[in-house]
């Protein structure tokens, strides 16, 4: 996907987010060819020629001034996560930038995650791989999955293919069109920063083969930088947890994340998160439910 592809669909999915009313224009009827503003009719509110945006659109003038920016950021009314991201798509990469490589975690950071024993901790890539797990955030998020195949570039977990294509993961949240929308924007914030990433490219390719439901949502192109949410989750082992997940970046590391899902202390989320620490850890075994005791002689029939 590249860059000039991602700046023209998400300006289009702008537009067509906006009436010629919301943007104060006075519309006489009749039938109309889009949804939404026309590109000369945004041109003409954002102050600058019909053919300049086009070529905006187009990916033919990255590089675009601030002022013409913010001038179109303003009529179709970007919030500032959405205006950071026209930025980004808009500029003109470095020559010398260098083609995404495969990521590698560094050992630091893997030994932080892990020491982070009490709480669920994970390391996630620029396309949602999870580089890194620790034990309890493994057992809350795919305790279905082999606990060491983040170690294994070939078969790493994916956050997005999960939540999309794994019916676990799918009844692990209890809000799961928000859990989904959220997974679209983080890869499409990422798409805007490595567009040359061809594991990205490959990933999105996937969903939207595999998943009307991602295909919907990828052509809408939400963004969000999704730097901590709350959840409900619906555990197959202690039933429903309400947890924040924080975003951590981190530095001179390509997009990589820290997560770390933390629950109110006091709260009954804060105990089943206790207790999914013992089951994962061995100190306390799950038992299916035990046979009813057999009936004294006297109370058997005949």
């Amino acid at each position: 996907m590249s860059q000039s592809l991602e700046l023209g669909q998400f300006l289009r999915s702008r537009r067509a987010r906006i009436t010629p009313e919301e943007a104060g224009l006075v519309h006489y009827g009749g039938r109309r060819r889009v949804p939404g503003l026309r590109r000369e009719e945004l041109a003409q509110l954002a102050g600058i020629s019909v053919a300049y945006y086009i070529r905006l659109e187009q990916g033919q003038s990255l590089n675009a001034s601030d002022a013409v920016l913010d001038a179109i950021a303003q009529v179709l009314r970007l919030d500032e996560e959405e205006l950071l991201h026209l930025h980004s798509l808009a500029r003109q990469p470095p020559r010398n930038r260098r083609r995404a490589r495969p990521e590698q975690l560094r050992p630091g950071i893997h030994l932080l995650v892990e020491r982070m024993g009490d709480v669920p901790a994970i390391v996630v890539g620029r396309s949602s791989d999870v580089l890194a797990w620790n034990r309890l955030a493994h057992a809350l998020l795919a305790g279905h999955l082999d606990f060491h195949a983040p170690e294994r570039a070939a078969d790493r977990p994916n956050l997005a293919r999960l939540v999309f294509l794994d019916p676990h993961t799918r009844e692990l949240y209890v809000d799961w069109k928000r859990k989904s929308r959220d997974a679209v924007a983080y890869l499409r914030r990422s798409a805007g920063q490595f567009p040359d990433d061809p594991q990205l490219t490959a990933l999105v390719g996937e969903l939207t083969m595999q998943s009307r439901e991602f295909l919907g949502l990828w052509s809408s192109h939400p963004v969000r930088n999704c730097a901590f949410s709350t959840r409900d989750y619906r555990h197959p082992l202690v039933g429903t947890l309400t947890l924040t997940d924080e975003m951590l970046q981190l530095p001179d590391d390509g997009g990589q994340r820290v997560v770390v899902y933390t629950a109110q202390p006091g709260s009954p989320s804060e105990s089943a998160l206790k207790l999914l620490d013992d089951i994962s850890s061995g100190r306390l075994e799950t038992k299916p439910s035990a046979a009813p005791p057999a009936k004294p002689s006297w109370a058997r029939q005949p």
